[in-house]
């Protein structure tokens, strides 16, 4: 697993306790589009399961992700395909 997926990945297990998590890149899908680079990490898909979403509308679950991965955002992750859902 490369950095950025790692850093993702271990973020989103400390804020969310998630059950399932699993981090994709997919940078590969994208090279030539905007924010794409030579060497990837830069386009993820992200499918987490957590108690955390209980009761969250869709567009909370993404911003509370968005959120705790602000650093990767700001250096060199372009995009992330967010699947959330609560355990409920």
């Amino acid at each position: 697993m490369f950095e950025m997926a790692r850093n993702i990945e271990t973020k989103l297990e400390r804020a969310f306790a998630p059950q399932n998590l699993t981090v994709r890149d997919v940078s590969s899908q994208h090279a030539g589009h905007a924010g794409a680079r030579p060497g990837g990490q830069t386009h993820f898909e992200v499918e987490i399961t957590a108690a955390h979403f209980d009761g969250l509308s869709r567009v909370a679950a993404h911003r509370a992700i968005m959120a705790e991965l602000g650093e990767e955002f700001a250096s060199s992750l372009h995009a992330l395909n967010i699947k959330a859902k609560g355990l409920g």
